[in-house]
């Protein structure tokens, strides 16, 4: 019965994005993307002898969570074929040219069929799955021709299914796991309770991805003499409710000492177009050449915050006045800057550990917010203890991506002969 209503579940899934398809962008890449999509992996690997890997992710962010297990897996054992998938167009679309795999695809949408015929093409000798992406019929496959499947960086709450008394289905799939890695204790407490005990904590691989991304910032020369001889607000991932929040801020500086700089979550020309009408006049944006005599910097194009960070005194994370919450705070935060963020962030443990080690700050009241930069300004002690309790909260909870592929290694699963 579950199983049924399961895939009725899928199948009203698939119907519903059809019709999305007609007048949403995303979604007619997603359906775009799965047409012929087993037939396309069947002709790309037609000739691939090497035994494979496969690491699944949701989208982008799941998929620099895995970053750095399969970059490091990739360099220590390069006789493999290493398969990269995206459940997400958002995550596909960006890395679909990722050099760090052999072969990036969409994943199929999961039926009994698709999963019979997607691992009969893939012929992986290991799974990996980031964080979360639990599908039914997928992981029954894998289990069933007994695959080694690992969940990485994988965190749970007591409101997820898996732990309803009518959240059967989910427990099976987390049965289906030959392991699962989680982030902190809690997780592992719950699945404990569950009845799941092929479970361990490794700490989370983003904490290792940031630290790795250091050694890869690009030089901004426009940046740094727009943010030349000021201090600087760089504002992260912002949604039009942290914009709004920015602009109350930067109304209560000083216009002779202060930046901002907003790297929106959506780049798309009516949100750009909207930042520009909220800040009037005081706006110049990366696209057209950077002015310098201007307040507010935009930064109207992908894969540069994590660089812009480097400019920054202080950060502002967007995200954090939205039902999904913060979101990425460990990249400003190895940086070594404050990092603060709004008010919804309960669900991210990295926040609250961020704040607990006083490098993190919550706000909810712009005015508040804009004392503690002007406070920061004249208190240089209290400014570089946040700076080091930023840095240090990352640094010390490094170590999860060794601590995986030696458990891997230590099974075996990763010898070809």
């Amino acid at each position: 019965m579950l199983t049924a209503l399961y895939w009725l579940s899928i199948n009203l899934y698939a119907a519903v994005l059809r019709i999305a398809s007609l007048f949403n962008p995303k979604a007619r890449l997603f359906v775009k993307g799965r047409k012929g999509l087993l037939q396309r992996m069947h002709y790309a690997l037609i000739n691939e002898r090497r035994p494979r890997i496969w690491m699944h992710c949701a989208s982008l962010g799941e998929f620099e969570q895995g970053r750095p297990i399969l970059e490091k897996l990739r360099d220590k054992y390069p006789q493999y074929a290493y398969v990269l998938t995206f459940f997400s167009p958002s995550g596909y679309e960006v890395r679909k040219d990722y050099d760090g795999a052999d072969y990036v695809f969409y994943l199929p949408l999961d039926s009994p069929g698709n999963a019979k015929k997607f691992l009969s093409v893939i012929q992986p000798r290991l799974c990996l799955f980031v964080k979360y992406e639990f599908w039914y019929f997928l992981l029954s496959a894998i289990a069933k021709r007994d695959i080694p499947n690992v969940l990485v960086s994988a965190i749970f709450r007591k409101d997820q299914l898996f732990f309803k008394w009518y959240g059967a289905l989910h427990r099976r799939m987390l049965h289906s796991f030959t392991h699962i890695f989680v982030q902190e204790e809690r997780s592992l407490h719950l699945l404990l309770k569950a009845g799941v005990s092929h479970a361990s904590v490794s700490g989370d691989t983003r904490f290792d991805r940031v630290q790795q991304a250091m050694q890869q910032l690009q030089k901004l020369p426009a940046v740094e003499l727009f943010c030349k001889g000021y201090n600087v607000l760089v504002a992260g991932s912002t949604w039009p409710d942290d914009e709004r929040f920015l602009k109350d801020v930067l109304s209560k500086l000083e216009t002779d000492t202060y930046k901002l700089i907003i790297v929106p979550h959506e780049v798309g020309e009516k949100h750009i177009a909207d930042i520009e009408r909220l800040f009037a006049g005081q706006t110049t944006k990366w696209s057209l050449g950077v002015n310098a005599e201007k307040q507010v910097l935009i930064i109207d194009t992908v894969g540069l915050l994590f660089s812009v960070y480097a400019y920054a005194n202080t950060v502002w994370v967007g995200g954090g006045f939205g039902k999904e919450g913060v979101h990425n705070v460990l990249e400003p935060a190895i940086h070594g800057v404050p990092v603060a963020f709004g008010p919804v962030y309960d669900q991210f443990v990295e926040a609250k550990e961020l704040i607990a080690a006083g490098g993190g700050f919550e706000y909810n009241d712009p005015i508040r917010f804009a004392n503690q930069l002007k406070a920061w300004q004249t208190d240089n002690y209290s400014y570089q203890q946040a700076c080091e309790k930023a840095h240090e909260c990352v640094i010390t909870h490094t170590g999860a991506t060794p601590r995986i592929i030696a458990y891997l290694e230590a099974k075996n699963w990763l010898i070809t002969s």
